[in-house]
């Protein structure tokens, strides 16, 4: 849509593109181009254009809005004039809409019947008691849907995930320290057999009173891996000093894996054993 629309003369021979029609108000563009006047063949569906003022959910809801707009009492609906504005509602959708009319339609027939009974005499009760209103169950349904009507409206009122607030997702990146395969008692037994065999190839026919300390070898232990990443368990042992050695070197393998000041370990099930020192946090 323009506001206006001044076009110059065109140029001497140049009169392609040029409406027939200057120095007016465009009404319109079509593809671009300005429109001034109206075509004679246009034709607008009489449905093209639909304005709702009040939308409602339901018979309930178009009854709650109309006692509430004219400030009835719900305790004591004025049923004639009531019915009358329902029924104009009612029958401006029912030319659009008849599928959406359908439960409109029967909510209008039960406001008849009801006018209908109120005109006609009470029925006989005993003595002592009131007569029923044939108003009591319409507002029952009226009170117990303005009820649910409320409740959810602050429900509604209520922040929401992804409407009013977001949750914050941060993604923090850790460094795990490596879990290596434990070492089963069958294997640290075999690789400790294996040693048994090498030293007894090697051995010496000695006899001598020597005492050993496992604290001491546990000490030098410690003292052998101190500053190296890795050491093959193998490699702990010194085949020429005789199976005593060995024996008490191994003890304090076990003393020391048994205070976790050391760690045994290996890649994978069934390869090499290593041992290093125990990982501290600092």
């Amino acid at each position: 849509m323009v506001n206006s629309a001044t076009l110059a003369p065109p140029e001497e021979g140049d009169l392609s593109g040029m409406p027939t029609v200057v120095d007016q108000v465009a009404v319109a563009r079509l593809y671009g181009e300005p429109l001034f006047v109206l075509p004679q063949d246009l034709y607008i569906p009489p449905d093209a254009l639909e304005v709702f003022l009040e939308a409602f959910e339901g018979p309930l809801d178009l009854l709650l809005y109309l006692i509430r707009r004219q400030n009835f009492n719900i305790l004591d609906i004025p049923m004639a004039g009531l019915t009358r504005q329902y029924l104009g509602y009612v029958d401006e959708i029912r030319h659009r809409n008849l599928e959406l009319a359908a439960e409109y339609l029967l909510m209008a027939a039960m406001l008849i019947e009801i006018k209908s009974r109120m005109l006609l005499p009470p029925k006989h009760v005993a003595q002592g008691q009131e007569a029923e209103d044939p108003r009591a169950e319409l507002v029952r349904r009226l009170l117990e849907y303005e009820q649910m009507k409320q409740a959810a409206a602050r429900l509604n009122a209520l922040p929401q995930l992804g409407r009013d607030f977001l949750v914050a997702q941060v993604y923090i990146e850790q460094s795990l320290q490596p879990r290596f395969p434990e070492v089963s008692l069958d294997e640290l037994q075999q690789a400790w057999t294996g040693i048994l065999k090498r030293a007894k190839l090697v051995q010496h026919h000695r006899i001598t009173r020597e005492e050993l300390s496992v604290r001491e070898h546990m000490s030098l232990v410690l003292k052998r891996l101190r500053g190296q990443r890795f050491v093959e368990f193998e490699a702990l042992f010194d085949a020429g000093r005789g199976v005593p050695v060995l024996v008490v070197t191994f003890i304090a393998l076990l003393e020391l894996a048994k205070e976790t000041l050391i760690e045994i370990t290996q890649a994978e099930a069934y390869a090499p054993i290593y041992v290093r020192l125990a990982y501290t946090p600092s």
